[in-house]
């Protein structure tokens, strides 16, 4: 750091914020510490009674926080994604679209862990809208060694820490199972729940039936709904372990590929996820995605609707975290349910 006249602190850069004072208007920042001097801001310098500036002189290996964040932004951002303007330092990272966030936790704690720089990032699966945060670089330090940020480029190499895939119009079908649904007993009352959740995420309900509890109805009529061009068929009901239970066989039989036949969420422990040949997820849901306000369908809906494969082991990685308190007030997504990934 040293004193410099300011007629000569053309692209220095300032140690200090310069406050700007109007009797009875306004005191603000009119220039923040790191800034970089331009030609136009002389003036202004000047009428703030400002004729010298303390500046810092980088040196040919040091990088100003404002270039180093653009760096590590780069390292972060892809496809569907922007950056805010630099801001003391610090660059942010803007969804251009609604879907789901995927975050490579090694390499963002590799990075993280060299120190004298930050990336913060939103939960890894977290459901996003256009124009939400989803992260944030800045360095600590107002300049950093060439060197130190090489390092996080080396390790940040490749695919971007963030993945952003965006949310895609499924054509999906309900099919609800039960003899008391069927029979007209009680009413249907999970597929407009059912409806509801899909279509916030932009998918279609374009196929709907109501079947009794007769495995070889239920399996003929997934593989109907899949020849009809469905990419996602969804059974309500018949999923617990009782004798009349019979959607779980059904789904089996399909020859749809069983990824798990329960979960370790609460609500949501009698849930079946599987895939029809390899790319159609058919879902078993359990009772409670009727009465309960968040469940497993809440976690894994986004992830399937953004076309984001859910293997077993992201379905035991749910039990940290899985356990829905059932809020007087809930305030899902912006709570723990499901993050504990």
């Amino acid at each position: 750091m040293r004193q410099i006249r300011t007629e000569d602190a053309v692209g220095h850069v300032l140690c200090h914020d310069i406050t700007r004072i109007v009797k009875g208007v306004t005191k603000d920042v009119a220039f923040r510490k790191g800034h970089v001097v331009r030609g136009e801001d002389i003036p202004v310098l000047l009428s703030l009674g400002k004729d010298h500036l303390f500046v810092w002189e980088a040196g040919q290996d040091m990088v100003h926080e404002n270039d180093a964040a653009a760096v590590l932004y780069k390292l972060c951002g892809g496809l569907h994604m922007r950056p805010s303007e630099v801001k003391e330092g610090k660059i942010e990272v803007i969804a251009d679209c609604d879907g789901v966030l995927l975050v490579d936790t090694l390499k963002l704690r590799r990075i993280n862990a060299l120190s004298k720089m930050m990336i913060a990032t939103r939960h890894n699966g977290t459901m996003v809208r256009k124009g939400d945060k989803l992260a944030g670089t800045r360095i600590i330090p107002m300049v950093i060694h060439k060197d130190k940020l090489a390092e996080a480029q080396e390790i940040g190499a490749g695919e971007p820490i963030l993945i952003l895939k965006p949310f895609v119009a499924k054509k999906t079908a309900v099919i609800a199972t039960g003899n008391e649904v069927f029979y007209q007993r009680i009413e249907d009352t999970f597929t407009p729940v059912i409806a509801e959740k899909v279509q916030a995420f932009g998918g279609v309900i374009f196929d709907q039936d109501v079947l009794p509890d007769n495995p070889e109805a239920i399996t003929a009529r997934i593989l109907e709904a899949i020849e009809n061009g469905a990419e996602m068929v969804i059974c309500t009901g018949g999923m617990s372990v009782d004798p009349d239970d019979k959607t779980p066989l059904a789904i089996k039989n399909t020859g749809a590929d069983i990824i798990s036949y329960g979960a370790p969420v609460l609500p949501g422990a009698m849930f079946l996820l599987s895939y029809y040949g390899g790319t159609i997820p058919v879902l078993g849901l359990p009772g409670c995605v009727m009465y309960a306000k968040r469940t497993i369908f809440d976690l894994v809906l986004p992830r399937l609707m953004a076309d984001v494969p859910i293997g077993r082991d992201d379905l035991a990685g749910l039990g940290h975290g899985g356990l829905c308190l059932s809020c007087a007030v809930c305030t899902y997504p912006n709570c723990g349910f499901g993050k504990g990934q």
